[in-house]
């Protein structure tokens, strides 16, 4: 039987969940198609494609994932606070905005707003949790 390994097409159902059992992505959901991506090419995160590596067709594996393995510890160096006149009027508190980083655009979460500053978080949303994932293969080429 065909195992997964470096270099394979994968097609894969998945659920992921925090610890305390909340989903926060799921194939599963209604229109959604299983995740296609080949191993090995850095499209998945590093703990996702090592809980594959060795699967075959029909399998269903739970694996924990660890931050360095996923999107990383939370960056305190990901914080800052800009001048208000530099994001919209209507701005508001928990509001996503796409900003421009010294590396290309980057996405950051509103987190204060004060007379003069708006302070922000760049740092990925899942940056610093434990993911747990339930996998079923369902395609090897």
């Amino acid at each position: 039987m065909k195992k997964i390994e470096i270099g394979s097409q994968v097609s894969v159902h998945y659920t992921g969940t925090f610890e305390d059992g909340t989903i926060f992505d799921s194939s599963l959901s209604e229109g959604r198609e299983p995740l296609n991506a080949k191993i090995g090419e850095g499209a998945l995160i590093k703990g996702f494609e090592n809980g594959l590596l060795g699967m075959t067709i029909g399998e269903i594996k739970t694996i924990h994932i660890e931050p360095s393995e996923a999107y990383g510890e939370i960056r305190p160096e990901f914080f800052g606070k800009l001048p208000k006149t530099q994001f919209p009027q209507d701005v508001k508190v928990g509001e996503l905005l796409q900003g421009q980083g010294p590396e290309g655009p980057i996405n950051i979460k509103v987190i204060n707003i004060d007379e003069e500053f708006v302070s922000f978080d760049a740092n990925h949303p899942l940056a610093g949790k434990k993911l747990i994932f339930e996998l079923k293969v369902v395609g090897i080429l």
